[in-house]
């Protein structure tokens, strides 16, 4: 166990707040509560003489208690009441007019917080997709030593099914290619994500940041990572039916399940594994196809509605 922040935390609760995210503050303050005693009056001339400053303090102090990590929070909220604090015992304040210098001082500080709390919901974002997808792989795992138990135990002597030599390969080739194809999925949603981890944080938060907490989103991204694994599993088992179907005829397949157990030739047992292990990870690494076939809408118009949300949230936030 390890002391932070005063309070004893266990590892338990440290991998919580590291897959879940830190808890809900039960009691939020704003930032006339970070003013110090005495300074009352200077914080209204705060108000008065720089209103756009004060209210953009006022939402990223907010947005700092909503912080994804509590160390982040904390980091934030030091950061908020010192600057609110230098400016409050800056002696430019009393002029009549916006002090150049004090205003590019507070723009600055902004900006820089504006840009940790950005960077706070991408690693939301992130983690919350690579726990996902973590699970997902987990489940993979699981699934695939489903038949292997299952022939280990003797259940299916036990239920008095018989499974012929041809049954036996071509369910052993489905969950194989299955199951590569959800490692294939995993990797193809990582390299996407990064190159892409600031669209995507934009696309879950619909281009507004401050709308979702970053405890939200991961857990968006937590389901969505499961569900991408899933997605590479059934278009692997799609593209494993089709071959083995016969409906596509451009493949050779190097051996069937029929030529193994006719020729009784174990060797070819190699060369099987092999194909369907490159196919079932081909077809999950395309597992962004799936979702091309979903969606109706044209390329350009999706595009230029991410840019739009994109240049809305730029001209907002300045």
């Amino acid at each position: 166990m390890g002391d932070y922040g005063g309070f004893r935390r266990t590892w338990r609760q440290a991998l919580r707040e590291a897959v879940l995210g830190a808890r809900t503050d039960t009691k939020a303050d704003g930032l006339a509560n970070l003013v110090e005693p005495g300074r009352e009056t200077a914080y209204e001339r705060f108000e008065s003489v720089y209103p756009k400053q004060q209210v953009q303090l006022q939402l990223l102090y907010g947005a700092s208690q909503r912080a994804f990590e509590s160390q982040t929070r904390q980091s934030l909220r030091i950061t908020v009441g010192s600057v609110l604090s230098n400016v409050l015992r800056d002696g430019r304040l009393t002029d009549t007019e916006p002090n150049r210098h004090l205003a590019d001082y507070l723009g600055k500080e902004i900006s820089g917080l504006r840009a940790r709390i950005d960077q706070d919901c991408a690693l939301a974002v992130s983690r919350g997709l690579n726990v996902g997808l973590s699970l997902g792989a987990l489940i993979s795992v699981v699934l695939l030593m489903v038949p292997l138990v299952v022939g280990a135990a003797g259940l299916l002597d036990l239920l008095r099914v018989d499974v012929g030599c041809t049954d036996r390969w071509s369910l052993m080739g489905a969950f194989v290619c299955g199951g590569v194809g959800a490692f294939g999925a995993v990797l193809s949603v990582l390299v996407r994500l990064r190159n892409s981890g600031e669209e995507l944080t934009r696309r879950r938060t619909n281009g507004d940041r401050g709308a979702v907490a970053p405890g939200q989103l991961a857990r968006g991204m937590r389901h969505e990572g499961v569900y991408r694994v899933f997605v590479g599993w059934i278009l692997a088992l799609a593209v494993y039916f089709l071959l083995n179907a016969g409906f596509i005829t451009l493949v050779d397949m190097p051996a069937t399940p029929a030529e193994i157990c006719a020729d009784n030739a174990e060797g070819q047992g190699t060369a099987f594994w092999g194909f369907w292990c490159a196919v079932g990870f081909l077809a999950g690494f395309n597992e962004r196809w799936a979702f091309g076939l979903l969606d109706r809408s044209n390329r350009p118009d999706r595009t230029a509605r991410s840019t739009t949300q994109a240049s809305a949230t730029e001209s907002n936030s300045t």
